[in-house]
């Protein structure tokens, strides 16, 4: 099977994770992709494939040359919660040039996506615009397997153990957090979870999410002076205090910036939700002290009960445990270069399983999938991106076979 025809049947199948149910895996439904991955992964002779009860599908090619180290590679099945996952029609366009029209009319606008003049020439599949695509992360998972099927079929090519995983709850932060480091029994692992051709992250965010609770208390208007506690109006004094031009939109780089993902308030009840993101620790702790000091100014004004908050790390930027082993960072760049992929190595305004994985002893830079606009109903992603996706693959495993 190729990798596009894998791809394309991947994202048809409905893996949306939830933040909200406190299960794990958040969704019963990731396990459908789960299943067929380890039903594949016998097809090809992994006997050892199995998904657990969390769904974490696990699988280990043997080493066919003694004393390498054991290589995994990572991959999440879960979709993102916001943008529909549902029903995803995709479908194969030969991009000429321009704007691409999707079936529902909705257009990937060339002005808007500049990037599209890369791929002038290329079939590119797209969403019938009416959910996202799915590439993230299932161009990775496709990439992994059509590796794993090519190294099967040729058993001249040498190397280590190679570990094959696949997470769910990625998208909510959850992919890498019941993660059984060590039954996986690799000494280094990739997660195949970036986005453009030749993209290389190892270096990451420092994430917190913050979750603040509002009571109020509600009287008539005409007799609520000095008894009234408005909580929309406490979400607004909140949201005023944050730094206007530290937020997503306006930042870029290693900028660091509060976003806020959820704000419900009215009288007597209020909720806001907002994510703390910085490449600096130091940057970070002052962020997260922030956020504390706010709070704290809000309950100090209306009173200990009206104003609680949670402040929780997420995950660490991943380049302080993989500094250690630049050796993964170097061969990739070779697995690159030997695949005429030019490598644009800039850090990654997100994270991905391999932030919790490097900190639970298992370090682990990230590789590009191919795919753009991700979390979008103009998600794309160019076949031969894909094709070059697991050409890299290969190549790192015969670089450490050499090593």
């Amino acid at each position: 099977m190729t990798v596009t025809e894998r791809f394309l049947k991947y994202v048809q199948i409905d893996t949306q994770s939830d933040p909200e149910t406190g299960t794990h895996p958040s969704t019963k439904k990731q396990f459908d992709l789960a299943k067929i991955l380890v039903d594949e992964l016998h097809s090809l002779g992994l006997r050892n494939a199995y998904c657990d009860e969390h769904c974490y599908v696990y699988a280990h090619l043997p080493a066919t040359k003694p004393n390498l180290p054991a290589l995994g590679f990572i991959a999440h099945m879960d979709t993102e919660p916001v943008c529909s996952g549902k029903d995803v029609h995709p479908s194969v366009v030969k991009y000429t040039g321009g704007d691409v029209v999707l079936k529902n009319g909705k257009t990937i606008s060339e002005q808007e996506f500049p990037i599209l003049k890369e791929y002038v020439g290329q079939d590119l599949i797209v969403t019938d615009g009416t959910t996202l695509l799915g590439a993230d992360d299932k161009a990775g998972v496709a990439e992994i397997m059509t590796a794993v099927e090519y190294l099967v079929a040729h058993p001249e090519i040498k190397h280590g153990k190679i570990g094959i995983a696949f997470t769910p709850d990625e998208e909510i932060g959850e992919g890498a957090s019941l993660f059984d480091v060590k039954d996986f029994g690799c000494d280094y692992a990739y997660t195949v979870d970036g986005e453009e051709l030749g993209e290389l992250g190892y270096e990451t965010f420092n994430a917190a999410e913050a979750v603040i609770t509002l009571t109020g208390k509600n009287i008539h208007p005409g007799a609520a002076k000095g008894k009234m506690i408005n909580c929309a109006l406490i979400a607004g004094e909140f949201l005023a205090a944050l730094p206007k031009d530290e937020i997503p939109a306006k930042t870029e780089g290693k900028q660091g910036f509060y976003h806020v993902g959820e704000v419900h308030a009215e009288v007597e009840s209020g909720k806001i939700s907002l994510i703390i993101r910085d490449h600096d620790m130091e940057r970070f702790q002052a962020r997260k002290a922030f956020v504390d000091g706010v709070c704290q100014t809000l309950q100090s004004t209306y009173g200990a009960d009206s104003v609680r908050w949670t402040i929780r790390d997420q995950y660490y930027n991943c380049y302080e445990k993989i500094k250690e082993h630049f050796h993964l960072i170097k061969n990739a760049r070779k697995a690159y270069e030997a695949a005429g992929v030019p490598v644009k190595e800039a850090p990654v305004r997100g994270g991905t399983d391999g932030c919790t994985l490097s900190f639970m002893g298992l370090p682990c830079p990230n590789l590009f999938t191919g795919g753009l606009n991700a979390h979008s109903v103009r998600e794309f992603i160019p076949i031969p991106s894909m094709k070059k996706a697991t050409q890299v693959i290969l190549n790192l495993i015969k670089l450490y076979a050499e090593s």
